[in-house]
């Protein structure tokens, strides 16, 4: 069965399936009357945006009665992982958001679950990597950053919201191993959060951030920080006035996906209803409102669909980190 034939049969059942329930108001619209968010992370991250986002965009738009969140962090993500199994037969309209990490994290062993262990909703956007310095730095691009590398060595510290060997990490090596220096050499601190690394940085423990591009808008918008570069092949509308790493001359582009888990042995049915308000979701405006702040690129790998795309994923991810000496 091809992709387009998988995702037609995978939107046919979801729509039996909420005509069944009776899911569906008088106006068409898909309703889930609540829905929670665990979020592997603390406050201001990628996990925490992106579940906030997608539940501000669900609500607004009528496709969902009421949103609750629940920050989780711990483990590199593990804590909440293991907080959807063993509590999967309670676990009612309940969603875990993630990203490229629980394939990194399972590869390197942060944790011993994958995204097999869970049941998998689908992916819902993609949002592009960037180096960030202090406002107020000396360093005004990319160039400036890699002077500083090579005058400083080891005292100079790129910091993420990741664990060591985690994406921050890895999009931070795959730049350095672009830009022609030794990617392990780099002096990487992790932070437990997104939110965390940005006041680490600001706070002059390190000297420059690996993190996501929407988070960095936001603090850019603020005035708190200086965008270098974006792992974009173009310039983002959102935020235009971020320089790629392509066209500073360094030949690389990532860009991480973030989608949704259920708890294992999550029904058919309900898996239909998370995809259903999902799909319709991209057609509201109160979606495009958010998407477009945060700078967000709209994917949507449901089901069979989203597992296809991680397994690749979980490939391509274990040869770099190999060639990268993280494994």
């Amino acid at each position: 069965m091809n992709i387009n034939m998988t995702r037609r049969v995978v939107m046919a059942a979801a729509a039996a399936t909420l005509a069944l329930s009776g899911s569906v108001q008088a106006g068409g619209h898909t309703v889930l009357e609540e829905l929670h968010f665990v979020i592997p992370g603390g406050a201001g991250g990628g996990w925490d945006g992106t579940a906030r986002g997608t539940g501000e965009a669900l609500t607004n738009s009528g496709l969902v009665g009421s949103a609750s969140y629940e920050n989780m962090s711990g483990g590199g993500g593990g804590k909440a992982i293991g907080y959807m199994i063993e509590n999967a037969e309670s676990l009612d309209n309940t969603l875990m958001v993630n990203s490229t990490p629980i394939v990194i994290r399972s590869l390197t062993g942060v944790f011993p679950q994958s995204f097999r262990d869970l049941t998998l909703v689908a992916g819902t956007i993609g949002d592009y990597a960037a180096l960030v310095v202090p406002a107020d730095s000396d360093i005004e691009d990319m160039d400036g950053l890699l002077a500083a590398y090579s005058e400083q060595g080891p005292d100079f510290a790129v910091g993420g919201g990741s664990v060591p060997g985690g994406m921050d990490h890895l999009v931070a090596a795959m730049l350095m191993k672009a830009a022609g220096e030794a990617p392990t050499d780099l002096n990487y601190i992790p932070y437990d959060a997104g939110g965390k690394a940005m006041a680490g940085m600001l706070s002059g423990e390190i000297d420059a951030l690996s993190t996501g591009f929407s988070e960095a808008i936001a603090l850019a918008e603020q005035g708190e920080v200086r965008i270098l570069g974006v792992t974009a092949e173009e310039r983002v509308p959102a935020y235009d006035s971020a320089p790629t790493f392509m066209e500073q001359g360094i030949d690389t582009s990532f860009v991480n996906w973030r989608g949704f888990f259920a708890a294992p042995g999550t029904s058919d049915e309900k898996v239909a209803e998370y995809i259903s308000a999902l799909e319709a979701m991209y057609e509201t405006d109160a979606w495009e409102t958010v998407r477009a702040r945060n700078g967000w690129v709209n994917i949507f790998n449901p089901g069979d669909d989203f597992r296809t795309f991680l397994e690749n994923q979980e490939k391509e991810i274990g040869d770099l980190m190999t060639e990268l000496g993280f494994l």
